[in-house]
């Protein structure tokens, strides 16, 4: 029904100290008034993530800024259930970092791959940290023009701020990047930054983090996007 709440789940350990935390309550408030749509949501803390959890129940989900997660089992279980049952996925930052590293354990079947923050001896961290960490930085990204988060945007060339330390391994990025799984979006530098799983309707993650603009009163154009596939899709 039209008028019936969007529900959203937000995976991850809410932190009020958290300026991302802080940001996406304001982020979905500004869609809902925007759309004129009940939007709901709700955190889902990854230690409380467990298989018997009803996600089903969720129209969309949003893995959030914030890891090491208190569990990345939790985490990466309710981004298998969104990509297998073909809801609505976001992931911003820490998000982005587990939507990846939940594809390369999963699809790819690198049951050895690891996350290094938590792992950093592993030989296979598909997450590794940045050249120069982007803690508080702001940067252009180029978009891959037709992508989701292009159509999004409306454009192929943005600016967004960032608050991460981690991102894809470069010695593994050819092998993640197929015909499933798309690079959409790269900085000044080239490195990647954006993500979308193509055999999805709306499975989309940015290693920047685009919830900070409501704080300044700004619509997100890429969480609207998000709660537009959460609607289309119930």
């Amino acid at each position: 029904m039209e008028n019936s709440a969007i529900r959203i789940a937000l995976i991850g350990d809410n932190d009020p100290q958290v300026t991302a935390h802080q940001a996406i309550p304001v982020a979905l408030g500004l869609v809902a008034e925007h759309l004129d749509r009940n939007v709901q949501f709700e955190w889902l803390a990854t230690d409380r993530i467990h298989a018997d959890t009803p996600l089903e129940r969720f129209d969309g989900f949003w893995c959030v800024p914030g890891s090491p997660y208190k569990s990345e089992a939790g985490a990466l279980r309710a981004i298998r259930f969104a990509r297998e049952q073909q809801r609505p996925f976001l992931g911003t930052c820490g998000g982005f970092q587990h939507a990846v590293l939940e594809f390369s354990r999963n699809v790819l079947g690198w049951v050895d791959a690891e996350h290094g923050e938590t792992s950093p001896d592993s030989e296979r961290a598909v997450l590794t940290p940045l050249t120069c960490s982007l803690v508080e930085a702001v940067d252009s990204i180029h978009l891959v023009p037709d992508s989701l988060i292009a159509k999004a945007y409306e454009t192929s060339q943005i600016r967004e701020g960032y608050r991460c330390r981690f991102g894809v391994n470069p010695l593994f990025e050819q092998e993640l990047l197929n015909d499933r799984l798309h690079a959409v979006g790269h900085d000044s530098a080239g490195d990647l930054r954006a993500i979308e799983l193509k055999e999805n309707r709306f499975f989309v993650a940015t290693l920047f983090q685009p919830e900070r603009a409501a704080l300044k009163g700004l619509m997100p154009p890429l969480v609207r996007a998000f709660v537009e596939a959460c609607a289309e899709a119930r």
